[in-house]
């Protein structure tokens, strides 16, 4: 959690190295004279460093710089995205049809915005032959090229070789993008719409942990 600076008369230094509102450099100065062309153009003297020797301080409108910090840090949040790993688990020797209904879920997840870890696993002789787990991953990468692209190559871990997927810029911006327009309220119903809103159906739940 940052900490607040100091303000006026809540700087303890005898001397600051004071900035002018523009950026310029002052110079070192007493305190008590920052203080005093602080008052003259009506701004605040904000202690900006105070581990130097002697601190930095700045003129500013203080409470201005406050308002516009919290507009940024707000906006900074509102773009973030949270960053959400799904798990996709195949075996070297996967039916074709299995296969494509896997794939299926990591391409839904990539236009999601979401990274997916892709994990083989091997059993029994399977071990002996990591090959089969590079060519199962080669191949669902380059399917889903368009989409994704490879974060973490192939490798063994234990019984399992591993990959992370993760979307590109522009498959992520879709991604925000959609969530956005269903984020908005629905438009309240006019007097001889005569139909009534019918409910959402319920999200579709897969289980993208099953062998």
């Amino acid at each position: 959690m940052s900490v607040e600076p100091r303000v006026n008369e809540q700087i303890r230094a005898r001397e600051v190295r004071l900035v002018g509102p523009e950026g310029e450099q002052v110079g070192i100065v007493p305190l008590e004279r920052a203080l005093q062309l602080a008052a003259d153009v009506d701004l605040d003297l904000v202690e900006v460093a105070p581990m130097a020797r002697p601190p930095v301080c700045k003129l500013m409108d203080f409470g201005k710089f406050k308002y516009e910090s919290a507009l940024k840090a707000r906006e900074a949040r509102r773009n973030q995205q949270q960053t959400v790993i799904k798990e996709m688990k195949l075996r070297p020797k996967i039916d074709p049809h299995d296969y494509e209904t896997k794939k299926g879920h990591v391409v839904r997840f990539l236009k999601a915005g979401d990274k997916v870890k892709v994990t083989i696993m091997f059993r029994g002789r399977e071990q002996s032959r990591p090959e089969l787990g590079f060519r199962l991953l080669r191949r669902l990468s380059e399917e889903i090229s368009e989409l994704g692209f490879v974060e973490a190559s192939p490798k063994q871990d234990g019984r399992n070789m591993i990959m992370v997927l993760a979307p590109h810029r522009a498959t992520k911006a879709a991604a925000a993008a959609t969530i956005a327009a269903n984020a908005r309220p629905p438009r309240e119903p006019r007097e001889g719409d005569g139909a009534e809103s019918a409910e959402a159906p319920a999200a579709e739940v897969v289980d993208t942990t099953a062998e």
